[in-house]
């Protein structure tokens, strides 16, 4: 798995574009390794991974928790 990762002008919120590999079949990608996160110096643990598909025009929100932070691994599809 080969990352490149985006730094951005929000604290602590960083880009990480995985490596896609793809042919006539369709692709596959590698959304998640510790090891390569560790390379990057990501050491966040994700305990939970959640997808979900949104209708056509809407935009979901992300909630923030102030007392019980936690690290948030979001993909985006399209």
């Amino acid at each position: 798995m080969s990352l490149r990762i985006q730094h951005t002008s929000i604290s602590l919120l960083i880009l990480v574009h995985p490596q896609v590999s793809g042919d006539e079949r369709g692709f596959f990608l590698e959304s998640y390794s510790q090891r390569e996160y560790a390379k990057h110096s990501i050491s966040a643990q994700f305990v939970q991974d959640n997808h979900s598909k949104s209708g056509k025009g809407l935009l979901r929100g992300m909630h923030f928790q102030k007392t019980k932070p936690q690290s948030k691994l979001v993909r985006v599809v399209r």
